[in-house]
């Protein structure tokens, strides 16, 4: 049996992807807006519930971690894990392009009117509008969640409408930092923290994240339950049967020799699948020992041993003395943020088992609920590893 065996260390795991299963029954309301203030105590707390049930129904790793936030930013929490949840659902449920891209601009606007205040009448945004504000108030006006990065999510999302092919493993990293560690960064900034240590550990936790949420992703998008004859295939004109998609990098494809129609054919038994998808698991490991590594040289040697390489994205504004932090302030910067960091240790549980499974990703097995992982978290969170 293959394990991920690296230069330095033991294997790490990928946090789940999007569900594809399952469909929406709210209906969205674009035209009514109220303002934040405004939105009632008991619509704020509707709409909390709201957001809670849809992140575990899709997420399940995220609703056992949310206990691990500090409860004045778990609010921002749950809305932005029900944002990616929505988001990431779009390309599950719609076959058609354009309505998927109307969608899309649906949580553009969403998301701009929430953080002015005037949020639709929708449950996301109603609990995103609320934190927005909280976080306004708790931090006198000196932090506020950053639309730029919202959209970056969307607009990231909205390019894979349809599953186009990821050419390279580097687009796929790409792809990964522009959705998983983009929403690190949100829930960092609602602590509020704005530190270039805790983002930089972030990053590397969130490409671990969205390329094992891809690996995870892959039967649903290879064999997509077929969707009901109706309104979207009425206005396509197409009513022929979903075609499936294979979304591994396809300069790993071809190393390993994998064509799209074996896998098609034959499932888990095509040629060099299993060796693609230990390929693409051993990158995800890579970044999760890469941000294990940088905590422990944090705490040993006063640095986190290389620079990040996002630090001058046009979203960042650090201050020079958050450019400058020394070790004992960065370690602190650490211990806030630590329970953000949470989904590494989801991520790396179900990376052991991919491993055990012999990275054969249509092993049921991989599927079900880890109910280990209360308890797998408690441990890590306790002695501040993962």
């Amino acid at each position: 049996m293959r394990s991920l065996q690296l230069p330095a260390a033991s294997v790490r795991r990928v946090l789940g992807a999007r569900a594809t299963q399952h469909r929406s029954t709210r209906t969205f309301t674009t035209t009514t807006t109220a303002s934040a203030s405004q939105s009632s105590v008991e619509e704020v707390a509707q709409a909390r519930a709201y957001c809670s049930n849809l992140v575990r129904t899709y997420d399940a790793p995220s609703h056992v971690l949310q206990t691990f936030i500090p409860p004045s930013a778990r609010d921002a929490y749950l809305a932005i894990r029900a944002f990616n949840i929505d988001v990431a659902r779009i390309a599950d449920t719609t076959s058609v392009a354009t309505i998927g891209m109307m969608r899309m601009q649906f949580w553009r606007d969403a998301v701009t009117k929430s953080l002015a205040g005037t949020p639709p009448k929708e449950p996301v945004a109603i609990l995103l509008a609320h934190a927005a504000e909280d976080l306004q108030n708790r931090s006198q006006g000196a932090a506020k969640l950053s639309k730029n990065w919202f959209h970056r999510v969307i607009n990231t999302r909205e390019q894979h409408l349809g599953n186009p092919p990821y050419p390279t493993l580097a687009s796929l990293e790409s792809y990964a930092e522009n959705t998983y560690s983009t929403l690190l960064y949100l829930t960092l900034t609602a602590l509020p923290q704005a530190s270039i240590t805790t983002d930089h550990i972030a990053s590397h936790i969130g490409k671990a994240m969205g390329i094992s949420a891809v690996l995870r992703g892959l039967p649903f998008i290879a064999f997509p339950p077929q969707q009901p004859t109706g309104a979207t295939a009425s206005i396509s004109g197409n009513h022929s049967a979903q075609q499936g998609a294979v979304l591994l990098p396809l300069d790993v494809m071809a190393e390993a020799g994998v064509k799209e129609e074996d896998v098609f054919r034959e499932g888990a038994a095509a040629h060099g699948l299993r060796d693609a998808v230990f390929t693409v698991a051993t990158r995800a490991n890579d970044h999760l020992i890469t941000a294990q590594e940088m905590l422990t040289k944090l705490r040993s040697e006063g640095t986190v041993g290389h620079d990040f390489e996002h630090q001058d994205d046009a979203e960042r504004m650090y201050a020079p003395q958050d450019q400058n932090a020394g070790q004992e302030r960065q370690l602190a910067e650490v211990e806030q943020a630590f329970g953000v960091f949470m989904p590494a240790v989801s991520t790396q549980s179900w990376l052991d088992r991919l491993q055990k499974a012999d990275f054969d990703l249509f092993d049921p097995e991989l599927r079900k609920v880890d109910w280990k992982l209360p308890w797998k978290a408690y441990w890590a969170y306790n002695r501040r590893r993962l």
